[in-house]
């Protein structure tokens, strides 16, 4: 049967017979149409069928493979409309950085998995963290405070305390403890809160970078367990002492406090160990 036969164009194909060249099926393809990845060469005026030249084989296995590698139709389209080679280029390789990234995450929360479940076989969370009562003073700081999401808050805590150094370098501020930062119940529960990044000072300065504040921390009396371990593990402290205040006094509504013991140079902002602060009643 010819295609004058079949109504269909001279060397175009009907969507099906696309669909089983590239392997990808018809609600796809109208989606890629849709969206503006992937045009059909013709569409007929009449009937509205799509119909797809046989140029077009390789540019949809081409798609079909960087979708297979869940590369974003918006950076796929990037790709594709790159003018050059190295416009090209620069699209993959940020993808493959992303999916480097991705996989590391992958093998980390793994990692994590397994340390828990060594340390705590019967996987009842119940790994041990020592906790102590702590009455701790109000604190005059030098400080930065943000509505931060959760998906942002490493990138925000590193700024922010870099920040900070700088200003207590800066201003001539004479440091009076370890830094400290301060999170609301809202931050875990909607994944975004207000956070304060804080820098115990023995006196305010007189003048301050734009975003650093003075701020008071307010006396408390705390449950405190020391982690240290993978920033991805944290979560295991907030549950020992977290449940260590509900089954030997009583939570308070404020904000868990993390304090960072510095073991090695205060501005390597990743040479700390974390006390988890937890508000107690009375």
């Amino acid at each position: 049967m010819t295609p004058e036969m079949t109504g269909t164009p001279a060397r175009l194909l009907s969507i099906g017979e696309f669909s089983r060249m590239t392997f990808l099926s018809v609600k796809t393809l109208r989606h890629y149409h849709d969206t503006g990845l992937l045009a059909p060469a013709r569409i007929d005026g009449s009937s509205g069928y799509r119909y797809f030249d046989t140029s077009q084989v390789t540019t949809a296995q081409v798609i079909r493979r960087f979708r297979d590698l869940d590369l974003p139709i918006e950076r796929l389209r990037a790709f594709l409309d790159a003018p050059d080679e190295e416009a090209r280029n620069a699209v993959i390789v940020d993808h493959l950085d992303r999916m480097s990234a991705q996989l590391q995450e992958t093998q980390d929360t793994v990692d994590s998995l397994r340390r828990m479940l060594v340390a705590d076989p019967s996987g009842e969370g119940r790994a041990s963290f020592p906790v102590a009562y702590r009455n701790e003073p109000a604190l005059t700081t030098l400080a930065i405070t943000d509505r931060v999401g959760a998906a942002d808050v490493v990138g925000w805590w590193m700024e922010a305390f870099r920040e900070l150094h700088r200003a207590v370098r800066v201003s001539g501020a004479t440091r009076a403890g370890n830094d400290g930062a301060m999170f609301p119940t809202e931050f875990f529960a909607e994944e975004e809160g207000r956070l304060v990044a804080f820098v115990p000072v023995a006196r305010v300065p007189h003048r301050l970078p734009a975003r650093v504040t003075t701020y008071d921390v307010p006396a408390a009396r705390l449950a405190v367990t020391t982690f240290d371990g993978p920033p991805l593990d944290l979560d295991r402290a907030y549950g020992a002492v977290g449940r260590w205040v509900v089954e030997r006094a009583s939570s308070s509504e404020g904000p868990v406090r993390e304090r960072y013991i510095p073991t090695g140079d205060e501005d390597d902002l990743l040479a700390h160990t974390t006390e988890v602060c937890w508000p107690v009643a009375g």
